[in-house]
């Protein structure tokens, strides 16, 4: 065979093999984008619906497999408050879904079928005479009706779309959890996010609520480096991100629409909530795996909560793209969600963090708990069309620097830098 001859095949082979590389990756980015959000949605799903779809039919109590910690504080109040936790929880993290518009047909047409669903849980879950009127008084009825407010606030698609009875009902359930005194942490904002509800939808609203709140964490408890202590004191755990800063910004943003009493603090939040996105999403493991530390690690996902809010409010820092962070939260989706055992043979979630891990339940954990893992897909109530979904996948920063790649230098926030 002539050299010549072979080296010119062998060029056109090369060309060949390239382009039929080229058009492999491009259709694997595709693919990518197109499963990302397919995938996430049909989680999102999986998750939900045992909750939603029961509660609507007024079935949550007689068909919600209930488990609770191995050694529960009370185990008759937990067993009566898990089903407000599984309902507040996972409407706070559907909401924004919910509220979206638009979409391929068959998101369309589930959503429409979540929304229906929704305004009859929501029916059901304030109506005193329906079999899943839900537990509205009492400590625990704080957090979870707050979660629940946080949903309405997110979604004003279900309180536009909301019957009138059903309104003034969501309005006394709601009163009620100010007879629940907040411990002095994260939870003076379950209270200032009640009352957060109420001033956003132009209804009469204690605003020492959620003033007492704002000004404790800007004032008192910012610890540095972008994160706040949970109360008095520094806890090295996801409650920056499962509770205090997605809280914190939301109650602010309210307020500060209605009144602009604290636009000073909005600066100094937005500086710290974009580093605590930067290190939420260094701490995503390249497998979607992250470190187990602190209470209330059962809440799965939920722990990236803060980082999907960021994304879905388009308040990400400049160092993340909106393409890394999908990726990285989908990581997590699948390590949390996919392993053997997260689910009972009837749908619902079994206590754990990868699998069925009873362990890594603390005593106030309950299965209505689990569902804070739904916050999540927040970035769900982006569009199919936004850079979110759509950009080409990239690699976050443990898959870049784990990988050899090249990657930035990290460094702590400093307030006082006027750069």
């Amino acid at each position: 065979m002539n050299i010549q001859n072979f080296t010119s095949q062998n060029k056109v082979w090369m060309l060949c093999a390239a382009l039929i590389i080229q058009v492999a990756t491009g259709y694997a980015q595709t693919r990518q984008k197109v499963n990302d959000r397919t995938y996430n949605l049909a989680m999102l799903d999986k998750v939900a619906r045992p909750v939603i779809l029961n509660l609507a039919n007024d079935e949550l109590k007689k068909n919600m497999v209930v488990a609770l910690a191995d050694a529960p504080d009370d185990r008759d109040t937990r067993s009566k408050v898990t089903y407000l936790e599984a309902f507040g929880r996972t409407l706070s993290g559907i909401a924004p879904w919910l509220n979206l518009e638009g979409g391929q047909p068959q998101e369309i047409k589930l959503r429409d079928q979540y929304r229906q669903w929704t305004l009859k849980a929501i029916a059901n879950a304030v109506n005193p005479k329906a079999h899943d009127y839900l537990k509205w008084d009492g400590p625990q009825p704080l957090v979870d009706g707050a979660f629940f407010a946080l949903g309405l606030i997110r979604c004003p698609w279900l309180w536009e779309h909301l019957d009138d009875t059903s309104k003034q009902r969501v309005i006394t359930v709601l009163k009620t959890t100010r007879n629940t005194m907040p411990s002095y942490n994260n939870w003076l904002l379950f209270s200032g996010m009640v009352e957060a509800f109420f001033c956003k939808y132009d209804l009469e609203y204690d605003a020492v609520r959620m003033e007492f709140g704002i000004r404790e964490f800007m004032e008192h408890w910012y610890a540095g480096d972008g994160l706040f202590n949970d109360g008095p004191h520094f806890k090295l755990d996801y409650y920056n991100s499962y509770v205090i800063q997605p809280f914190l910004s939301t109650i602010l943003d309210i307020f500060n629409n209605k009144r602009k009493t604290y636009s000073a603090y909005t600066t100094l939040l937005d500086k710290t909530t974009k580093r605590y996105a930067e290190i939420q999403e260094m701490l995503i493991n390249s497998d979607g795996s992250f470190a187990a530390t602190g209470r209330s690690i059962a809440y799965r996902g939920g722990a990236f909560q803060h980082l999907a809010n960021m994304a879905l409010q388009k308040r990400l820092p400049a160092s993340l793209t909106p393409a890394q962070v999908r990726g990285a939260l989908t990581a997590v989706v699948h390590r949390t969600l996919d392993a053997p055992g997260t689910f009972t043979d009837k749908g619902w979630l079994n206590l754990g963090l990868c699998g069925h891990q009873t362990g890594l339940a603390d005593y106030y954990i309950t299965t209505g708990s689990l569902y804070l893992c739904t916050n999540i897909f927040l970035p769900l109530g982006l569009s199919e069309t936004d850079e979110y979904w759509s950009a080409p996948a990239q690699p976050w920063s443990a898959v870049k620097i784990w990988s050899g790649q090249n990657a930035k230098v990290d460094h702590a926030l400093d307030l006082d830098d006027k750069k």
